[in-house]
């Protein structure tokens, strides 16, 4: 009873400091774990279970419902893959707007840990935009769908429209309950033609954990099957795309030192003295931030050890040096507007597109169980390491206006990898990345691996504009390129 009243009063700690975006604030720390620092995942059974009917293994499916998609002809489904009779995973399926028999599948996932990819849906690149006034949508020219089939998913149980048993709390117990979930997906009659067709796994943010481990997942149970070891469907991926990511904090977090000192926009972000404190808690033996991400990544390491990194770390660096601006957009002081709120719009909608539940930005609930596994401050480029060196064409992009994992951070963990790749993009030197003309970034290409920043685009990428270019322009490049099995290049 105890450890329940903890909980709820987590809880409350978290939601009453949220502020817009994909990471939660707990006691006005970005990135933040509540006090006291649990030492076992709570399980927590959600009531809304009992009101609906599930089919474990099976999908349940609102086609077509007119919501969002307005391409002519162009086919939608949104629903609930039921993972079991209390486990319900919700997606949102758009057809390709080309030839989407043959068109790739490209998955989106959204960070957190504990928020919905329906972000990613209605803030940067589905086939509809919420509107500045968070009113309606508008049709997105834009669209990842123009090139690809595109399935969002809510995950993991608990997020955005997803219901049930939340008991995830790691990145790798999420890609298990991913994997089951495209089993039941790719075995349902209205996709399975699917199967064969290439198969691409993009995320942001919390997704330098997430894209990772999913697609090492993804591969390792592949090979199990082909093996005899367990059946299922093989599941053809053959792309990664990891944007604004958090993969290797011990590599990314002296990112937040030098961002925050000198950047292309305002800088400093904080005076010397914060600055100061910053660099001395990264650097303090034992107890800075540098030897506790080590602490954890070690053979020794614990969840209790992970979880105290993320705590000191991000309440005595990622914080403080964001100074007040917006740490998703640092041109302006916190909290930007932009992206605009889109949740009274889709509660609104819910019924229509079969959301069984009240749809909210981000689980509390989920993220308390990462933050109590530590799972944050794990280092997942192993994994990344793995994928690119198993042939999969990746790209890790992120904008020059993000803060909160700015390009020095990710720049550095890029540069860190050690791949089939590595060699040659450490001899290349960075190419301007242009648009019809518009240099809108730099990149780099190696093989299969290409890396870009984008200018003037904050922690979505795809949500921003750069010079005469439009609102996500730049980026459905860059994902037309890549899904296409193409190098990055400039028009």
């Amino acid at each position: 009873m105890q450890l329940k009243l903890a909980v709820i009063a987590a809880i409350l700690y978290i939601t009453s400091a949220t502020r817009g975006g994909q990471v939660p604030v707990v006691g006005g720390v970005i990135g933040g774990v509540p006090s006291p620092i649990r030492t076992t995942k709570e399980f927590i059974a959600s009531p809304q279970t009992i009101r609906n009917v599930t089919t474990p293994g099976k999908l349940r499916v609102v086609e077509n419902s007119g919501v969002c998609e307005t391409t002519p002809g162009i086919y939608q489904a949104s629903g609930y893959g039921d993972l079991t009779s209390t486990e319900s995973i919700w997606f949102w399926f758009f057809a390709s707007r080309k030839n989407p028999e043959n068109a790739p599948l490209a998955l989106w996932f959204n960070g957190g840990p504990g928020s919905s990819s329906m972000i990613g849906l209605f803030q940067e690149h589905g086939p509809c935009r919420i509107t500045n006034d968070s009113s309606s949508v508008t049709h997105n020219p834009f669209s990842w769908n123009n090139e690809a089939n595109v399935l969002y998913i809510d995950q993991p149980v608990g997020v955005g429209f997803s219901y049930g048993d939340t008991k995830v709390g790691t990145s790798q117990e999420a890609a298990a309950d991913v994997w089951s979930f495209l089993q039941i997906f790719l075995s349902d009659k209205r996709f399975s033609h699917l199967k064969a067709n290439k198969l691409a796994l993009w995320t942001e943010s919390y997704g330098g954990h997430y894209g990772p481990t999913f697609a090492a997942h993804f591969i390792k149970q592949n090979m199990a099957i082909q093996q005899g070891k367990i059946s299922g469907t093989v599941l053809n991926l053959q792309v990664l795309g990891i944007g604004n990511g958090i993969t290797n904090p011990l590599v990314q977090y002296p990112g937040y030192l030098e961002y925050a000192a000198f950047n292309p926009y305002h800088y400093p972000l904080v005076d010397d003295a914060v600055l100061d404190m910053a660099n001395q808690s990264w650097t303090t033996p034992v107890t800075g931030c540098r030897d506790l991400i080590i602490e954890c990544n070690g053979p020794n390491g614990t969840n209790f050890i992970c979880s105290e990194a993320q705590g000191f770390c991000n309440g005595n660096i990622l914080s403080p040096l964001a100074g007040n601006f917006d740490v998703y957009y640092v041109p302006v002081e916190n909290p930007d507007p932009y992206p605009p709120p889109f949740d009274e719009y889709i509660n609104k909608v819910a019924s229509a597109i079969g959301g069984e539940v009240t749809w909210i930005q981000s689980s509390d609930d989920v993220y308390i169980n990462f933050a109590t596994t530590g799972d944050w401050m794990r280092d997942s480029s192993p994994d990344l390491e793995f994928v690119i060196n198993s042939g999969v064409r990746t790209i890790i992009y992120d904008g020059d206006a993000d803060y909160i994992l700015n390009f020095n951070g990710v720049e550095a963990m890029v540069n860190n990898l050690k791949t089939i790749w590595s060699p040659i993009y450490k001899t290349q030197k960075f190419k301007p990345y242009s648009v019809h003309g518009t240099q809108t970034g730099i990149y780099k290409n190696a093989g299969k691996f290409s890396y870009v920043r984008i200018f003037g685009a904050g922690h979505e990428v795809p949500a921003y504009k750069f010079g005469n270019l439009d609102y996500g322009e730049a980026a459905a490049q860059m994902f037309t390129q890549i899904m296409r099995d193409e190098c990055l290049s400039s028009t």
